[in-house]
């Protein structure tokens, strides 16, 4: 994944051969820990959803980059050794997202005595501001559904996927409304919830809610 700062990104993955990946609600819970823990140093994040088998985030970059102090857990293969420095280490956001998906993979294998990925290979990030030409495209693709966009103003993407991302569960037909769903950004935004993992204040520079 190439992440450049002050550009929002649209960051998903789904369980390996589309297996669930969130057993209980503690589960949910958990993983929305490792969420703040790993991505919220380095971005805000405007909208969340976790469904029994994916994710979706959608984040403001903020930092590439960040100089991480409590290094416990971070080995070779997670920063650079060149850049060890004093108990502190250089680790990018694309590392966070690493370790923070292998951490949570083997706290559910340990705890259902399983083995192996749970994860698809690779998370993707797709830029909904950059303007190179490139535009992001929503579409049906290995159980995830997404939407196709039809030569849209660039500025309507944010709010495309903002609202894509509450509605998941609605057209994954797990509940009849978006605030019904306890594991998504919706029900804050309505004002349900005081969830304190979203940035409303720079959400709203950029949609609707």
């Amino acid at each position: 994944m190439n992440i450049e700062k002050d550009h929002i990104y649209h960051i998903y993955n789904q369980g390996n051969n589309r297996q669930k990946i969130f057993f209980y609600r503690e589960n949910y819970l958990f993983f929305l820990q490792k969420i703040k823990r790993y991505i919220v140093p380095y971005a805000d994040i405007l909208a969340w959803c976790l469904m029994p088998n994916h994710f979706h985030m959608m984040v403001l970059v903020n930092f590439e980059e960040l100089v991480v102090d409590d290094i416990v857990g971070v080995t070779s293969s997670d920063a650079d050794n060149s850049a060890v420095r004093d108990n502190s280490a250089v680790r990018t956001l694309n590392q966070s997202i690493g370790i923070m998906l292998r951490s949570y993979t083997r706290a559910i294998n340990k705890s259902r005595n399983r083995t192996g990925k749970l994860f698809r290979e690779k998370t993707k990030a797709e830029c909904i501001t950059c303007t190179d030409g490139i535009t992001p495209s929503f579409y049906s693709e290995n159980g995830i559904s997404k939407i196709n966009i039809l030569k849209p103003a660039e500025e309507q993407y944010p709010q495309v996927c903002f609202n894509y991302i509450h509605q998941n569960p609605v057209s994954a037909k797990l509940v009849e409304a978006a605030t019904h769903w306890e594991f998504s950004s919706a029900k804050d935004y309505a004002g349900i919830r005081n969830g304190k993992l979203i940035n409303r204040k720079v959400a709203g520079q950029y949609v609707d809610f």
